[in-house]
């Protein structure tokens, strides 16, 4: 029997109501609906640090940390192996034969970048190469950690956290790259892929410049001493660049910590990102509480989410 259709039109309307019900009632379980309530109940950052244990952090790898040793003071680098083997293997070697030792900062470009190396392009370069093949992006393999970031990324299909330092992947390539956080260390170069080898560094002062993911090198991250760097006198020429020799600040000399003495180095270490605490951190700035957030943006961008750095304990 063929039901009447106003009994087939109010079933239509029930059935649409309960769709819509429901629909509702997934939305407030979905994170954006529960903001209220996790922002005010989200740990502040610092009483995260606080309540963190000692397996929370980790010493900074000695045989792959530089110090840059400026007028102003020391910038501590740790470089990031896994990431760019060949290029860190090249600058270690710079840095063993006194390339930097002399040089200067020539560059300063405002919410950009600041770089150093040879103004004059004449320093001999003894044992390390002056070139390499462009190390943007490299395989993701079981031995480069990775805690992914549960936001929504514009520059890649997935970012996250890898050993400290700011990443992305590409899971359908099969590729994992650093990105352009602020604090970032990459090699500079010229119009061809392969014509950077680690002579000229650059450090990321400015709002991070994501557009270079993958089409510069990243070796590494200053762990240490930003504002010597961040505050240096703007470059009045083309891109930043100091246009007269004495604008440049000289470099007193770069070494490796580990050949550095104990007593002489710098002992800092760096939150773990693999931890349960890291997640903490994240969700603390994903969903900011306390008296004076009014709002909570229920996302965060890569380069937004703090990576404590602290004096050994």
């Amino acid at each position: 029997m063929t039901a009447p259709s106003s009994f087939l039109h109010q079933h239509s309307i029930a059935r649409r109501t309960l769709l819509v019900t429901a629909l509702l009632a997934a939305l407030t379980c979905l994170p954006g609906h529960a903001k209220d309530v996790q922002a005010k109940n989200q740990p502040a950052l610092a009483d995260i640090l606080k309540a963190s244990a000692a397996s929370d952090w980790r010493e900074l790898d000695p045989n792959n940390t530089l110090y840059l040793e400026l007028p102003a003071g020391r910038v501590v680098i740790e470089l990031a192996p896994h990431y760019a083997p060949n290029h860190v293997a090249n600058i270690k070697a710079l840095v063993r034969e006194g390339y930097f030792d002399g040089l200067a900062v020539m560059r300063a470009q405002d919410n950009y970048v600041v770089q150093w190396g040879d103004p004059s392009e004449k320093r001999v370069i003894k044992t390390a190469k002056k070139t390499l093949k462009a190390e943007f992006s490299t395989n993701i393999t079981e031995d480069i950690p990775f805690t992914q970031l549960p936001d929504l990324d514009t520059y890649a299909p997935v970012v996250g956290y890898s050993n400290g330092l700011p990443a992305a992947r590409d899971p359908k390539s099969g590729l994992t790259w650093l990105t352009h956080c602020y604090g970032m260390v990459g090699v500079g170069r010229d119009n061809d892929a392969d014509s950077g080898g680690g002579t000229d560094l650059y450090v990321v002062i400015g709002h991070a410049p994501r557009h270079l993911d993958r089409n510069v090198t990243l070796v590494g991250r200053v762990m240490q001493g930003m504002e010597l760097l961040s505050s240096m006198p703007r470059g009045t020429g083309a891109l930043g660049f100091y246009e007269k020799p004495e604008q440049y600040v000289p470099i007193k000399s770069i070494r490796i910590a580990a050949d550095v003495p104990e007593s002489e180095r710098s002992h800092l270490e760096v939150i773990r990102t693999d931890t349960p605490t890291f997640k903490a951190i994240v969700e603390s700035q994903r969903f900011r509480g306390g008296d004076w957030y009014k709002y909570a943006a229920q996302h965060v961008e890569v380069c937004n989410v703090p990576i404590p750095v602290r004096q050994q304990k």
